[in-house]
């Protein structure tokens, strides 16, 4: 982030846009549910403890809430390269084939991730089929599921962005905005 709080891409022109539209909207579900999250919480403890009586709806909205975050979250983690990585192998290589094998990977995670939201979809419709809706809120179960091909899309959209910055950079990038490598906290064994 700038200094004046708005995201900051490593991309040019319409890549730069995307990136920069993508930042938002992660950063926007995720405070959103976090906070939505907190207050229903708090409100459901407040209620249950000061006027003897929960709100009837709070565990539905959380397991709601907890998707939308999850969903979020992949992507938002792959935008700062913190996903989990098995890297004995590649950290062995040289730099031009860590290079190539950065983009290969990335592509490759972004066709799972792709992969991923289709088969998300043709679970929802399935979902959708079955008329279930939620006992407390009374809306379609289906919409809690509709955060996944949103977040896995999104997260596709992230790796192919790191795969073509790693394309047109002379450094090997993790994500689009993070450079490879350990920092001073990190030790390679």
């Amino acid at each position: 982030m700038s200094q004046d709080n708005q995201p900051e891409t490593a991309l040019p022109g319409v890549l730069g846009v995307v990136d920069v539209a993508i930042a938002r909207l992660e950063a926007a579900l995720l405070a959103l549910g976090v906070i939505l999250m907190a207050t229903n919480t708090v409100a459901n403890v407040i209620g249950r403890f000061v006027f003897q009586n929960s709100l009837f709806f709070s565990e539905e909205l959380n397991r709601l809430l907890i998707v939308m975050i999850t969903f979020s979250g992949i992507s938002y983690a792959a935008r700062h390269g913190r996903h989990i990585r098995m890297s004995a192998i590649f950290d062995k290589m040289m730099p031009p084939a860590r290079k190539v094998m950065m983009i290969v990977i990335a592509l490759v995670t972004a066709a799972v991730m792709f992969s991923l939201a289709y088969f998300s979809i043709s679970y929802i419709l399935t979902v959708a089929k079955s008329g279930r809706v939620l006992p407390a809120l009374q809306i379609p179960v289906y919409w809690i599921y509709l955060w996944a091909p949103i977040g896995l899309s999104l997260t596709g959209l992230q790796y192919v962005l790191t795969a073509i910055k790693n394309v047109v950079s002379k450094d090997i990038y993790l994500s689009s905005q993070v450079l490879e490598g350990y920092s001073e906290d990190e030790y390679e064994i």
